[in-house]
């Protein structure tokens, strides 16, 4: 019997058309059963100061922020690529969840990367600077399938549904081995 998991979908967008979020919401909608994916929203952290955090005082979001987090089993990001880099909003929220000191919400829950991008190169920059600081706060992240969506737009109608059936199978898989990945790494 498989175990269900808990997943945190977190997207580095804050558009309220954002693609990215639109691919977040077909991979909830393509996971495996084993997989109970939820979105953890970013956009109400204020920015991180470690002042606040020494003086015992850290804003409600970041504490609200910090438990949501915890109680993950596992960790889905997708997110856009601002300047060849993940957005500063994302940064914000993993600095949020890697304090206090010793404290990080985030060490030892596998995770996984998609990158979606209107672009020609998916998010490629993004992806990888994503995945060089999980990597300093022990997420282990899924290798494979690497996800670069490029020229992403074109998968989406108007309305936001995904039209792309090569794409939908191509997503459909990943969630298949990003839950077999999260089920290795937790037994």
């Amino acid at each position: 019997m498989t175990q269900n998991r808990s997943v945190a979908v977190i997207v580095g967008s804050l558009r309220k058309a954002s693609l990215n979020r639109r691919v977040a919401q077909v991979l909830v909608d393509l996971a495996p059963p084993s997989l109970d994916a939820r979105f953890v929203e970013i956009g109400e952290l204020p920015l991180f100061n470690q002042d606040l955090d020494d003086a015992g005082s850290p804003p409600e979001a970041w504490t609200h922020f910090r438990a949501r987090v915890k109680g993950f089993d596992a960790l889905l990001f997708v997110t856009p690529e601002y300047n060849r880099s993940m957005p500063g909003v994302l940064k914000n929220a993993l600095d949020v969840g890697s304090r206090p000191y010793g404290q990080s919400v985030w060490g030892g829950k596998p995770g996984a990367v998609i990158t979606a991008s209107p672009g020609a190169t998916g998010g490629f920059g993004s992806n990888h600077h994503l995945r060089q600081t999980l990597v300093s706060l022990d997420v282990p992240t899924m290798t494979q399938p690497e996800v670069y969506l490029g020229k992403a737009d074109a998968f989406f109608d108007d309305g936001g549904q995904l039209t792309d059936e090569r794409t939908r199978t191509y997503l459909a898989g990943f969630m298949t081995a990003f839950a077999a990945w999260v089920g290795k790494q937790l037994g």
